[in-house]
Formats: C-alpha cells, sequence, structure tokens
C-alpha cells in the first residue's frame, strides 16, 4: 500500500481540534498496521493538500507527533514512524483504554450484570472476528 492510500477517507468532526484529530489518525492507522514502524509519512505540505487541511494544522499536528516521539524527523529527512516498540505498545494501549472507557460508560447506564456483558461482548467479538477473517 502506498504512504498516501487511506488520507483522503478522514472525516473531522466539530468537537476536537482538526490537529489532534489528525494525530489520532495516524496512531490508529498506526495500530491497525496501515502504518508500520520506520515507514516514511507524507511531507507537512503533502498532507495538508492530501486531506484539505492548512498546511500550519499539518505542521502543528506533526510537531504534536514529534512531541509524543510517534513521529522521527531527522535533519532533511522524511519524517518517520518511530522504531521505539514501547511508545508503539503505548499507542495500542492508549486507544485500547479509550474504546474500553467510552463503551464502559455507554453500557454502565444499562445495569448489565458483569458475567452477562461479558458473554455478550465475547460472542459479538468472536462474530467480528469471524467476518473479518471471511473477508480478508
Amino acid at each position: 500500500m502506498s504512504t498516501f492510500e487511506g488520507w483522503t477517507e478522514l472525516a473531522f468532526n466539530s468537537r476536537d481540534p482538526v490537529y489532534l484529530q489528525v494525530v489520532r489518525h495516524f496512531k490508529e492507522r498506526i495500530v491497525t498496521g496501515t502504518l508500520s514502524a520506520g515507514q516514511v509519512i507524507p511531507s507537512r505540505r503533502e498532507l495538508g493538500a492530501l486531506i484539505k487541511i492548512n498546511p500550519n494544522t499539518a505542521q502543528k499536528a506533526y510537531k504534536e507527533m514529534e512531541e509524543q516521539k510517534l513521529i522521527v524527523t531527522e535533519g532533511n529527512s522524511p519524517s518517520r514512524i518511530t522504531s521505539d516498540t514501547d511508545v508503539l505498545n503505548q499507542i495500542r494501549t492508549e486507544l485500547l483504554n479509550e474504546s474500553v472507557s467510552a463503551f464502559i460508560h455507554s453500557v454502565s447506564r444499562i445495569n448489565v450484570p458483569l458475567e452477562e456483558l461479558l458473554e455478550l461482548v465475547k460472542a459479538m467479538y468472536e462474530r467480528g472476528a469471524a467476518e473479518l477473517d471471511r473477508n480478508q
């Protein structure tokens, strides 16, 4: 897959700053394996043009990702996804925790016994995994 594929599907919400949504998109692409450790990413200008955002917003997103050690930029070389496994594992843990927290928040009002909820989650997860296998 080309580095540039999949960028135009990014749809922004009006709640969160665009640059943070771009950072989140990078994290999701890394966790799903669409972007891999050490992979070159689009330049700031290329990304801005691809997803139709201001180049300054793209710059802000890249600065944030550099501060989080998500990407590495050395000299005039293109930016790359970090190869630091600790950072990559942190990203996965962060996204998983956010998803589980949102799930818990949404179902806690229903007052379902934990055992019933776990059985339902397991069954739906297994169905989803089987469906993914069929589609690959």
